[in-house]
């Protein structure tokens, strides 16, 4: 590249990168301690420097100088974390048709407007579990092109052949003779050996996390939602070489064995896990394994079941048997000690309305402090992370804020006044 043009691309993306704010005073009528799960009274939280430097008590302590937020009539939590989402997509009744016709860069485009979306619903951080789209999403609002919440991208799951995320599946045969059987670099594994490389193809790839697909799924082009379709040996590879860079795991499953070789291979959490039996929730809390529920995704299927044309007829069975489980499933898996934390699946259901996923929380038995917790303390445990998830000083001053009490009324969770995410203002 020519010097004058380098240096104008040095300009370009100093001009777009996020800039720290001025110190902001952020004055809260009460504050949610994510920690013990209880609203604590008026605080003032000092933010700088993308962090919060100190937590004062009184909304009207000092603010040094900072400009100041006034959300005395509010109740101030840490930013949210979903820990399950598509941004790359979202679910039509055209959705299996158009990966035929549309190109990658077509589904980028619509992801910009999802990942706005999820922010502005107080959704400072996702786990992003399966698409191509989503570690360039995460590079492009990184650098401030684009607005959305801190993306944790596994980039394309891992599958096995015929599994819920071969992306071959539903093909004919003169087209998938044509372009040949996938393997690790398309992130389909057959062997203990194509599982190691599928895991430094997605190091390659840019990846932070590890999916893999342990059992079938819903809304894949396959007969069986819940059928296991990895060998024990093959998850262990997959963990071990992860924990080489530094990555997670996390495990769609469906179907009690394929759970059980998941989490006996390690896996650091499991998706969905509709047949979860007793066996599968003593192994979960034995290995220290968490749960996310994904209750919108099961709701959110089990109504398109019921619309002739939205699914295709081999999905359609799987959606109406399959969703209606997972609040079951999840309320057991609550009252047995499971450690569960915050997923909703969206790309399944609708960007945007995610916190709905708490409303499902508590309808299925599950306190709301907990469930602001799952998004909160236990999503960046999930995660690995420690700046995160607590308004806490030397943390990242990821601030949200509501109208009315959540612990009252967990519907408030629908009603974001207020985004802050680095200490940059996106809502007010």
């Amino acid at each position: 590249m020519p010097i004058r043009r380098r240096h104008l691309a040095c300009l370009l993306l100093l001009a777009c990168a996020p800039a720290w704010a001025e110190p902001v005073a952020v004055q809260c009528g009460r504050l949610f301690d994510a920690r013990s799960g209880q609203l604590k009274g008026p605080h003032t939280l000092l933010v700088a420097d993308g962090r919060i430097q100190q937590v004062l008590a009184g909304a009207d302590a000092g603010t040094g100088g900072a400009r100041v937020v006034d959300l005395r009539d509010k109740v101030c939590l840490p930013g949210w974390t979903d820990l399950h989402v598509h941004l790359g997509s979202q679910s039509s009744p055209q959705s299996y048709s158009e990966g035929f016709r549309l190109d990658p860069v077509d589904y980028a485009f619509r992801a910009v407007g999802y990942a706005e979306k999820t922010l502005m619903a107080g959704f400072t951080s996702v786990r992003d579990l399966g698409g191509e789209v989503s570690p360039h999403l995460r590079d492009a609002i990184n650098q401030g092109l684009l607005k959305g919440p801190r993306i944790f991208a596994a980039g394309k799951s891992i599958a096995t052949t015929g599994g819920h995320a071969d992306p071959t599946n539903g093909w004919n045969d003169q087209l998938s003779h044509l372009i040949g059987p996938p393997g690790p670099t398309e992130g389909v594994v057959n062997s203990v050996d194509d599982a190691r490389q599928a895991v430094r193809q997605r190091y390659k790839d840019g990846s932070d996390v590890i999916k893999i697909t342990a059992t079938g799924g819903v809304l894949s082009y396959a007969r069986s939602g819940d059928a296991p379709q990895f060998t024990v040996d093959e998850i262990k590879a997959i963990v071990d070489t992860a924990h080489d860079y530094g990555f997670r795991v996390a495990a769609h499953a469906h179907g009690t064995e394929g759970m059980k070789r998941a989490v006996l291979g390690g896996v650091t959490s499991i998706e969905h896990g509709t047949y979860m039996d007793e066996e599968v929730m003593r192994l979960m809390k034995q290995h220290g394994t968490w749960y996310i529920p994904t209750f919108y995704a099961g709701r959110f299927v089990t109504g398109k079941a019921a619309i002739d044309g939205y699914f295709p007829e081999v999905v359609r069975p799987k959606a109406a048997r399959i969703g209606a489980l997972i609040s079951q499933t999840a309320a057991r898996a609550y009252r047995n000690g499971v450690k569960i934390a915050f997923g909703t699946d969206q790309g399944v259901g609708p960007h945007g309305d995610n916190a709905r996923e708490f409303i499902y929380m508590v309808e299925a038995g599950i306190p709301a402090a907990y469930a602001l917790q799952a998004a909160t303390v236990h999503a960046a445990q999930v995660l690995g992370v420690d700046d995160q998830g607590v308004l806490e000083a030397g943390k990242r001053a990821d601030v949200i804020a509501l109208a009315a009490d959540p612990l009252e009324d967990i519907h408030a969770v629908m009603d974001v006044r207020f985004v802050m995410k680095d200490g940059v203002i996106y809502k007010q």
